[in-house]
């Protein structure tokens, strides 16, 4: 079974602790600090690897966790950083990261980072000052982004076949490349896009084999519904009708190019290659009267074409036709100048605002304040508040940003409760 979408658990590492630690040397009786600070924890970082396929492995194992930095040490030796979480996605896959976060990885090798890991502590080495020697406390070492992010993977392909099931979208696939497609005489023979080349000598084309539509396919009906989004890639549309006793090209047509509107995204703008296939099952004359009389009552769609999968007929004069447009799609992409290769979205990260950097103070209840804003949050979740010193250098800190002021201007008395992230304390700041 094809999977097109997971959803997935990332955490980065959290970063080691600093280390407390003094010098003891031979004639050294009072040596200084030295404690080394904490390793930074590693990134879960998303990889477009060109051998994967689909996203089901990614529902086999949905959480994924970078190592942990490593801690500081005496002798000023600061911990390792902590290994990455390298997962690798195929070609095609947009993410919806954390925070409002966007990437879209579509070349093999780029990569992204959807969750970064958590700093490092500083060592007491870090905290000497004239009137602070000996530091007893360090920082503790944060903790990485965490947290789930989807997945969709939508095919790279320059041209797609589309059409009604049984329209012989897979025949035609199987004749004009190497792909080799299940093929049977019943709807929905084909359950996955398939994948496809062509190669004229100089250029080669990947087309793909999109699951057929029916009416309702954009509202879930169906197969199709399922993969309209690998269509989205797609620079031209090879939109096959089916001849043959019983058929209605004309309301086969109608049918595909209204689930195309449906499903909105430029389905329906773009170029587009009509192919009335299975040509053979009729008789010669029968079958290029149809050509003409569809030629005479579209005249504002290209050139429709006429094929037969089984015989070969008027196979070479579609895929120089698939060349053609996909050419001219490039130079209307680009400005007039066609690229060598494919002309693939860059990856981009999209940020939404997480706020201002600051802080808020808002009152719980009486004698219980909560001061909310993540450097705040971060600068508290550093510290040991079991550790004296430590909670003398935190409150000097949050003098030195304005945080005890606010708390004041708030009503806040010494011996209040201060809430700030996930801790809870007393604080005295007396009148300095």
């Amino acid at each position: 079974m094809f999977h097109d979408r997971a959803r997935i658990f990332v955490e980065g590492g959290r970063g080691g602790d600093g280390a407390v630690s003094f010098r003891r040397e031979a004639h050294v009786p009072r040596g200084g600090p030295d404690g080394g600070d904490g390793g930074r924890g590693g990134d879960v970082v998303l990889l477009a690897d060109p051998s994967r396929r689909d996203l089901a492995s990614m529902r086999i194992s949905s959480h994924h966790r970078a190592g942990k930095g490593g801690h500081g040490e005496g002798a000023n030796r600061h911990g390792a950083r902590g290994d990455d979480r390298v997962v690798q996605v195929p070609p095609g896959t947009s993410v919806e990261g954390l925070n409002g976060e966007y990437f879209d990885l579509v070349e093999p090798g780029q990569r992204a980072i959807v969750a970064t890991g958590g700093l490092g502590g500083h060592g007491n080495k870090r905290f000497t000052s004239s009137t602070r020697q000996a530091p007893r406390f360090a920082e503790r070492g944060l903790n990485g982004d965490s947290g789930w992010i989807e997945l969709h993977l939508r095919l790279l392909a320059d041209a797609g076949l589309v059409g009604l099931p049984n329209a012989g979208k897979s025949s035609l696939l199987g004749r004009i490349t190497r792909a080799a497609p299940k093929v049977a005489d019943y709807p929905f023979t084909t359950l996955e896009p398939v994948l496809g080349t062509i190669d004229d000598g100089e250029r080669q084309l990947v087309l793909a084999d999109i699951p057929g539509l029916i009416e309702g396919a954009a509202d879930g009906a169906g197969l199709g519904h399922e993969f309209l989004a690998h269509v989205e890639r797609c620079r031209v549309l090879v939109h096959l009708l089916e001849l043959g006793p019983g058929t209605d090209p004309d309301a086969a047509y109608a049918t595909v190019r209204a689930e195309l509107a449906a499903y909105g995204h430029g389905l329906a703008e773009l170029p587009e290659i009509v192919v009335l296939s299975k040509r053979d099952l009729l008789p010669p004359e029968d079958a290029e009267l149809e050509l003409e009389m569809w030629r005479e009552t579209h005249p504002s769609r290209l050139q429709a074409l006429s094929v037969s999968s089984a015989t070969g007929a008027g196979i070479d004069e579609l895929v120089a036709a698939i060349f053609r447009e996909v050419a001219r799609a490039d130079e209307r992409a680009d400005g007039g100048i066609a690229p060598e290769g494919p002309a693939y979205e860059t990856e981009h990260r999209v940020y939404r605002p997480r706020g201002s950097g600051g802080f808020e103070v808002v009152m719980v209840e009486d004698g219980v304040f909560a001061v909310e804003g993540r450097g705040v949050e971060m600068l508290v979740e550093r510290h040991d508040l079991g550790n004296y010193e430590a909670i003398g250098y935190l409150e000097r800190r949050l003098r030195e940003i304005g945080v005890i002021k606010a708390l004041r201007d708030a009503g806040f008395e010494p011996g209040d409760e201060v809430r700030i992230g996930e801790q809870a304390f007393d604080l005295d700041p007396g009148d300095g």
